[in-house]
């Protein structure tokens, strides 16, 4: 199959239907209207932000990849400026013909426009993409976890009661009580 031009640009509200679909977060009935209505929420609020771009790569008509970047210091403490990328898919059949590479083009040439002398890329751990990456001569800089606040609170406490013995465990529980009321009281 030979290659078709791979088309970059800044993604707008009315594609978000298939960067959903992209990202393979397409539900049913009222998740998916909820989905639609927040990705195209998300999509204006970042054409309205300097700061921060959607970029997607079309060919044919058709999204096949995106990525998000972000312009800001490279870390808390350190002002100098990077381009951080991070979210980049591309659909699988659409792999292995430049598409990244091009997405990676346009964050490049952004940071260039702005006078940015770094690029960061935040990746899924897939063995894949870190490989890629590492190719274009990206390395470790840092690792990005995730967890959701109720989960991540039951392990805090779990460790805090293994490695204190216990001692404050009571004081946790009713803390996580107050916090639960005051959430139901808000939201009802």
């Amino acid at each position: 199959m030979p290659r078709q031009a791979t088309q970059i640009r800044d993604a707008a509200p009315e594609d978000a239907d298939e960067l959903l679909g992209l990202w393979a977060l397409v539900g049913n009935g009222e998740n998916s209207t909820r989905a639609r209505e927040d990705a195209e929420r998300a999509l204006a609020n970042m054409a309205a932000e300097p700061d921060v771009r959607m970029v997607v790569a079309e060919i044919e008509d058709r999204i096949v990849g995106s990525i998000h970047l972000s312009r800001s210091s490279i870390t808390p403490l350190v002002l100098e400026p990077a381009v951080h990328t991070s979210f980049l898919i591309v659909l699988p059949e659409y792999r292995r013909h430049g598409v990244a590479h091009a997405l990676l083009e346009a964050a490049v040439s952004w940071a260039e426009e702005k006078d940015i002398d770094q690029v960061t890329a935040i990746t899924d751990g897939n063995r894949d993409t870190n490989r890629f990456f590492a190719r274009l001569g990206l390395v470790t800089f840092a690792n990005m976890r995730h967890s959701g606040t109720g989960a991540l609170r039951k392990k805090l406490s779990t460790e805090r009661s293994r490695v204190t013995g216990g001692s404050n465990r009571h004081l946790i529980e009713v803390l996580a009580q107050r916090r639960s009321m005051r959430r139901r009281q808000a939201s009802g």
